[in-house]
């Protein structure tokens, strides 16, 4: 019986390990296993260094926006620009995402996520 990853290659294989016990440490810590969506918003209130236990639906998406410029400012498309009084950070748009269909758009996430709690 063939193992589901056998047409991988090795690097493949060693990224989804690594997504993998990415997911596991933030399981351990929160409780559940998080999908990318949870991982953003846990970025974003790491970022902005604001814990509640209860947000609001603009608040979620702007902790994910954070999240997502914070992710993707380190090969250069977006700069940390301030913080405002509320805390909340705000980032300038350098250049636009080449254009990326939805599996690659979840791959790049997947992957500055990694970046991201392999730097912690």
């Amino acid at each position: 019986m063939p193992l589901l990853n056998e047409h991988k290659s090795e690097e493949e294989k060693s990224f989804a390990l690594r997504w993998y016990e990415v997911r596991n440490r933030v399981k351990e810590q929160f409780g559940q296993r998080p999908d990318i969506n949870a991982m953003l918003y846990i970025i974003g209130m790491n970022e902005i260094g604001i814990v509640k236990d209860s947000w609001e639906k603009e608040e979620k998406q702007n902790l994910m926006h954070v999240a997502v410029c914070k992710l993707l400012s380190s090969d250069g498309y977006y700069t940390f620009s301030h913080t405002d009084a509320d805390g909340w950070h705000h980032y300038t748009k350098n250049e636009s995402l080449p254009p990326l269909n939805l599996k690659e758009q979840e791959e790049l996430l997947k992957r500055k996520i990694v970046e991201y709690f392999e730097a912690l």
